[in-house]
């Protein structure tokens, strides 16, 4: 933090030195740098720590000025029917370019709206018709997987039928060889 206080400090010198120098070069005036104005003076306040300040002071005026600073009106040119009839049209003309090109306008807002729609549309009958293909798939994987364990079932079934006649005979074949 001090080294930037003294670097600031030794800046400050060196902008007064410059100052100094250039005044002794440039030896004008405050005034003329300024500029000099007929309807006001402007005249510098001491210099203060955010800048320079100046104080504007505006001179009355006189009633020999009035007449300098007197504005005519341009004077008004005579207008034929015919330039009236012209800028009519030319009027008309461009109302109605301005019409086709509001309807230009909403018929491709309509175009583009009726595309969307339609898009929509196509994407919504894809979507359902990918749906319903779907589900199908499903139903008959379903279908076919029920079958196959129903058929594994009934397939566990007579074996279980077979052997218990097989046991059957078995017993039957041990009782007849034991009486």
């Amino acid at each position: 933090m001090a080294k930037t206080a003294i670097a600031y400090k030794e800046k400050m010198k060196e902008i007064s030195v410059l100052s100094l120098i250039c005044s002794c070069l440039y030896p004008e005036t405050r005034k003329n740098i300024m500029g000099d104005f007929d309807d006001m003076d402007i005249k510098p306040i001491n210099k203060r720590a955010s800048g320079q300040a100046f104080e504007v002071i505006l001179k009355p005026s006189s009633p020999v000025s009035d007449a300098a600073h007197c504005i005519t009106n341009p004077p008004k040119r005579d207008i034929s029917l015919e330039d009236i009839q012209k800028k009519l049209e030319a009027a008309e003309d461009r109302r109605r370019s301005q019409e086709a090109q509001v309807l230009r306008a909403l018929a491709e807002k309509r175009e583009h709206e009726r595309d969307v729609l339609l898009k929509a549309m196509e994407e919504n009958s894809n979507f359902s018709r990918m749906a319903e293909e779907k589900l199908q798939l499903k139903m008959e994987q379903i279908e076919e997987n029920r079958m196959a364990y129903l058929a594994a079932i009934m397939e566990r079934l007579q074996e279980k039928e077979r052997h218990a006649q097989e046991v059957r005979r078995n017993k039957e074949l041990k009782e007849e060889l034991t009486a």
